[in-house]
């Protein structure tokens, strides 16, 4: 017998090494994938829970709804009178996204750009219903659908104070957004 006899690799089995070479084969690696899957779905239901951080801002009559005057803004100050907590209200003549009153145009929103804090204080156009451009970069942002960005270099909506009717009264509950300046919008 012949020792210097040539191996012929078997082409049903990939190469164990070398470039491109597969440690692991496709029905390995999905076999382990699964299982891996199955263990930590069935150790879920044994963890603790991690309870919802609620935050609890205060209620503030802002403005009575027989006042509200179409395209007309009304100032206030929410959550707190610190910083940058300045805002509007205002009566919108179209449906805006978050708003209350019959006609659900009534809305709220922080005066302080998102990008870097322009106060855009008395620039509400009531014919595009929307606030801005801030003076810093001009930002505008569309008070019809939740304070989206229309253009600028803001990156974030406008942060929307959520407003509650009460017969007239018209109260501040919350806010959905973070008020530009703040790391909690309950921290002025």
């Amino acid at each position: 017998m012949d020792t210097h006899t040539l191996l012929k690799p078997d082409a049903t089995k990939p190469s164990a090494s070398g470039p491109g070479a597969c440690h692991m084969s496709r029905r390995e690696f999905l076999f382990a994938a699964g299982t891996t899957s199955v263990m930590m779905v069935s150790a879920g239901p044994g963890l603790a829970q991690i309870p919802a951080m609620v935050a609890t801002y205060p209620k503030k009559l802002v403005a009575r709804l027989s006042d509200l005057k179409q395209d007309r803004p009304i100032d206030f100050q929410y959550p707190d009178k610190g910083e940058y907590s300045e805002s509007m209200i205002v009566k919108l003549g179209v449906e805006g996204g978050g708003g209350i009153g019959p006609n659900r145009d009534v809305v709220a929103f922080n005066y302080f750009c998102t990008h870097q804090g322009g106060d855009m204080t008395g620039s509400y156009k009531g014919d595009t219903k929307s606030l801005g451009a801030c003076p810093l970069h001009l930002s505008t942002y569309d008070l019809t659908r939740h304070g989206i960005l229309i253009s600028g270099q803001a990156y974030q909506s406008l942060p929307q104070v959520l407003l509650e009717l009460n017969g007239n009264d018209v109260f501040a509950v919350a806010v959905f957004g973070l008020i530009y300046g703040r790391f909690d919008n309950l921290q002025g």
